[in-house]
């Protein structure tokens, strides 16, 4: 995937003018390469963004060179959603490289159709290492294959290839079906945090009345007990 640039002069405050001119500011930059201000057609960008991502390498075009990137950061307008800036990030293809490559759920889960389970999902992204050319653009994690409550699909059980080193444990859950809460048990938990909080709040009465005792003891005769209150003197 290729994506057209242009070189900036324009910085600071006055980027805001090319945001009306429906262009994105942004900043390449990079081992051995030196930071270059350049802009980008909002159209062209929110396209190959969409299709790219963060961790799919796409290739910068600007004045007739070719760099290898990723799409490293993006800033939007917290209203209007709108593309503030983004941050290419050159990468060599023969240096291997972290990122962190999300998830996509397939299929509905017999567990949750058929037994009525909920499914709960652990994770939604991996991190992971290998060559920019070799980094994938997601895992598919197949929910058909969760049939019964209690079953769980784990990082071992994806698809991953052999290039790609995952910095996480293969047992690590990605999806599970639990089984609902009724009522009656949302009830109980709620009844048992609530003595929990009680017994804490008497134990801790408790403590307090063992240290003030304590401190009581050690108090030479006569004199108060450190943090008594002293009478007012009449």
């Amino acid at each position: 995937m290729d994506l057209q640039v242009q070189k900036r002069g324009i910085l600071g405050r006055l980027v805001g003018g090319l945001r009306k001119k429906g262009l994105v500011p942004g900043e390449l930059y990079g081992k051995g390469l030196e930071n270059i201000h350049v802009s980008v057609p909002t159209k062209d960008f929110r396209k190959i963004f969409k299709e790219a991502g963060e961790n799919t390498i796409i290739n910068v075009l600007v004045d007739n060179q070719k760099y290898p990137v990723l799409i490293h950061d993006v800033a939007y307008d917290g209203i209007s959603g709108d593309f503030l800036a983004v941050d290419f990030y050159r990468v060599k293809m023969d240096e291997k490289i972290k990122v962190k490559v999300p998830m996509e759920f397939i299929g509905i889960a017999p567990g949750v159709k058929e037994k009525n389970g909920v499914l709960v999902k652990s994770l939604h992204e991996i991190e992971i290492e290998a060559l920019p050319g070799n980094i994938p653009h997601n895992f598919k994690v197949d929910l058909t294959k969760l049939a019964d409550i209690g079953q769980s699909i784990h990082i071992k059980d994806l698809d991953i290839p052999s290039s790609v080193k995952v910095e996480i444990s293969l047992d690590t859950i990605v999806a599970t079906i639990t089984a609902k809460v009724t009522e009656e048990e949302e009830l109980a938990m709620q009844q048992e945090g609530a003595a929990k909080v009680e017994e804490v709040k008497v134990e801790t009465e408790e403590k307090k009345a063992e240290r003030d005792a304590e401190k009581a003891a050690a108090a030479p005769a006569g004199q108060p007990a450190p943090g008594a209150k002293t009478p007012p003197a009449k």
